[in-house]
């Protein structure tokens, strides 16, 4: 993690400063050499949940030695434009992406459980690569997804109050919520945002304890740790599922092509213990991972993402074998969304793992449109 005071001039209120922030932070910084083997293209800013902003995941992904980086916001991708010129600014190459739940009710997988641990027939896909020109269509069409999301929202704060009603929580979405967001400015609101709110009124209010001492830095370490406890704990409990808010598999192909990008399959696995510690062990797609595979590649999809770190090699070698035969795109990413975790992703290092490096150049060169 960089230091908490750069960290708090890189998430200004406005991308203006945000950006003149960094460009400021460019004339002291000392970074390490870049190691072209470290890409990640599944990053998470503010304008989902993040600790970090667009300008300031560029730079952290940089001071970390990562050759390339991407974002992936939920439902937005307001963050993208600022993304691109931090990367102009501090010197890396960049891609930019989005994440949403689509439905699968139309598919024979409506009734499985695939990638998605709160949710049966939503699965989570990335549109990676949106060409520049498309991103305000991109955003366009989330913006009416946001709001709908933001009623269900409305409706779990009402099941989190009664839940913590005999400890005086008390969370109000607009004055609670929306503020930790960049809602307003064309970012979405996530569970993990509920969860803030609750944590620092619990915190507030003395049901949970911060470090002895602790300062504004182990404050800040201390509610993203709550966040993860409760998404794992409390969001069962609240959950509302989504619908309306979820375009249908078809319907999101369609929508994928029409924006330039390549859009991938979030491969996900069985969980036997969560990396991040938000998920509990769960059985998600592998039971059926070929179904599936038939599913995605008559849908018309062809890409996969997914997460080296998260799976053992024996759920890796199967889903490579399976993106070979139907010829798909393998992209690589570790979603970064706590202020605990590391940019860099030391599972690249491996030779096995060579092809995702130069399948996020590909990404690359499809986003920019050149050949080189």
């Amino acid at each position: 993690m960089i230091d908490l005071s750069l960290l708090k001039s890189l998430d200004a209120p406005e991308k203006s400063e945000r950006l003149a922030a960094l460009k400021l932070a460019m004339e002291t910084a000392d970074f390490p050499p870049v190691d072209l083997r470290m890409v990640n293209n599944h990053i998470h800013t503010t304008y989902s949940f993040s600790p970090y902003s667009p300008a300031a995941a560029v730079y952290a992904a940089r001071a970390e030695g990562l050759a390339t980086c991407g974002i992936v916001d939920h439902d937005s991708i307001g963050g993208a434009e600022e993304f691109v010129e931090a990367g102009k600014i501090v010197g890396i190459p960049t891609t930019i992406g989005v994440e949403t739940r689509v439905s699968f009710a139309e598919t024979p997988l409506k009734n499985r459980r695939t990638n998605n641990p709160d949710q049966t027939v939503v699965s989570y896909m990335v549109l990676h690569a949106v060409p520049h020109q498309n991103i305000g269509m991109v955003q366009a069409y989330f913006a009416p997804l946001r709001e709908k999301r933001n009623a269900r929202n409305k409706k779990m704060i009402g099941r989190i109050n009664a839940l913590y009603q005999s400890d005086g929580v008390e969370i109000d979405f607009e004055r609670d919520v929306l503020p930790l967001s960049q809602f307003r400015d064309g970012g979405s609101v996530t569970e993990r945002h509920l969860m803030l709110a609750l944590a620092k009124q619990l915190i507030a209010l003395g049901k949970a304890k911060l470090p002895e001492g602790a300062d504004e830095l182990t404050t800040m370490l201390a509610e993203y740790d709550l966040v993860g406890k409760l998404k794992k704990d409390c969001i069962p409990k609240v959950f509302v599922e989504a619908t309306d808010e979820c375009p249908v598999l078809g319907e999101y192909v369609r929508f994928a092509n029409e924006t330039g990008g390549i859009l991938a399959y979030a491969y996900l696995g069985d969980v036997t213990q969560s990396v991040t510690g938000d998920k509990k062990a769960q059985k998600f797609e592998d039971d059926y991972l070929d179904e599936l595979f038939e599913i995605i590649d008559a849908a018309g999809i062809r890409a996969v993402t997914y997460m080296p770190t998260r799976n053992t090699q024996e759920q890796i070698a199967r889903l490579r074998a399976l993106c070979e035969r139907y010829g798909m795109l393998q992209i690589s990413g570790e979603d970064i969304n706590s202020p605990r975790q590391k940019f860099t992703i030391e599972k690249m290092k491996e030779e096995q793992f060579s092809n995702l490096i130069e399948s996020t150049w590909e990404l690359i060169r499809h986003e920019n449109g050149t050949k080189e």
